[in-house]
Formats: structure tokens, sequence, C-alpha cells
């Protein structure tokens, strides 16, 4: 027992040393700085949501240009991006057995008139001989029907030449109206078929602003345009 009285004042004493101690150690926190503070009352009104969509300015009428006629493609002046005017050559074929072809059909006219200027002449023989009354009534009528076929073909020959001309004709492409063109489907040296697009050529004119909405947002997009 006596010993553990000696012992106790040194505990006591640490102790109270250590309390000291930890209540110096402590200090108190600094106040928090005053903020300033924005408030605003929100209703339905002022309240605005906005939606952003990818969207495409196309035109509104955009043409494929062809040859009307086949062939092999020698050359395309234009290049994508380009403007071009109306009545501009855009690309040519070769026209060789277009040429040909006009050729042949002029020499079918030449050959349909002189015949058709034979059988004439001979009805009109006829139509004398028939008044002397050398000939009969039927033969008469059998020259007249020659004479009107030989016509006929003569008239069958000139179309067709103008077919021929026209041909000839195509084988130049030739924009109708001015525009940009868009794109290129052909190249130098391709063999193309009557109709085969070349290039596209976006017209002049009005632009349609072309883009994609959410179904959810279909009746809000109409509501506001």
């Amino acid at each position: 027992m006596p010993h553990l009285l000696r012992l106790a004042p040194p505990l006591l004493l640490a102790t109270l040393l250590s309390a000291l101690m930890s209540g110096c150690g402590k200090q108190s926190a600094a106040p928090e700085p005053e903020r300033a503070v924005r408030t605003q009352l929100v209703h339905a009104s002022t309240a605005s949501v906005s939606h952003e969509y990818a969207a495409e300015v196309k035109p509104r009428t955009e043409s494929r240009l062809s040859f009307r006629v086949s062939g092999k493609l020698l050359s395309r002046t234009v290049n994508l991006g380009d403007t071009v005017r109306a009545g501009q050559v855009l690309a040519r074929i070769d026209a060789q057995d277009l040429k040909l072809a006009q050729a042949a059909a002029a020499a079918g006219v030449a050959a349909a008139r002189t015949n058709r200027d034979q059988a004439g002449a001979d009805y009109k023989r006829f139509v004398d001989l028939q008044r002397q009354g050398f000939i009969s009534t039927a033969e008469l009528e059998r020259r007249d029907s020659a004479f009107k076929a030989a016509q006929a073909q003569l008239e069958q020959a000139k179309a067709q030449a103008d077919v021929q001309g026209n041909q000839a004709g195509y084988a130049q492409l030739v924009a109708d109206v001015s525009g940009v063109v868009t794109s290129v489907n052909a190249e130098p040296g391709q063999v193309l078929a009557a109709g085969t697009p070349v290039v596209s050529l976006a017209l002049d004119g009005p632009r349609d602003i072309v883009f994609s909405v959410p179904e959810d947002q279909v009746v809000r997009v109409k509501a506001a345009a």
C-alpha cells in the first residue's frame, strides 16, 4: 500500500500536464465568410429549352445529265463543284459512227427523191397515153400508186435523215440550265450506253434544308414552324 501512494503523485502530474498541453494546442475554427446568393423565381414562362439538329442544304431540283445516244466518252469539261451556265458543253462522245449514219441517211434521201421523180415522170407520160387510148385505166392507176409509194418513201427517208442529224448533234452533252455540278459519274475513255448518267447538276433556284428530328420532337418542331 505505501508503494502505491508513492506512485500516485507522478501519475497525477503527467495527467495534468497532458491535459494542459492538449488544451493549449486546440484553436477555434475561423468563421465562414459570407457569400452572396442570387435567387430567381422560375416559372413555366421563363424556362426555355433549345434543341440542335444536324441539317443539310440541298437544291430543290437536281438533274442527272446523260447522252441520248451511246458512244465512247472523249472528254469531260467540268468537275465536281464547277459552276456551269445554260448552253455550256459539259462532255463529248465519239461522233464518228453518228456522222457516218447521217451521211448514209442523206444518201438515202437523194435516192428516194430520184425514184420519186422518175415515178412522177412516168405517171405523166401514162396519163397522156391513157387519154390517147393506148393504155387502160387500170394501168394508169397502177402507175399512180407507184408514184405515191415513191413519194412516201421519200418522206420516210427525210424523216430518217432528220433523226440521224439529231443523233449526230447529241454527241455533245449540253447544260439545259445554269447550276453547280454535284457529282461526276463517268470518265473519259468509258463507253457509255444511252441514258448513262455523266454528271449531276444542282439547278440554280430555291434551296431546301433537310434534317432529321427525333420522333418525340416532331410535334414540337411542326408547331414551331
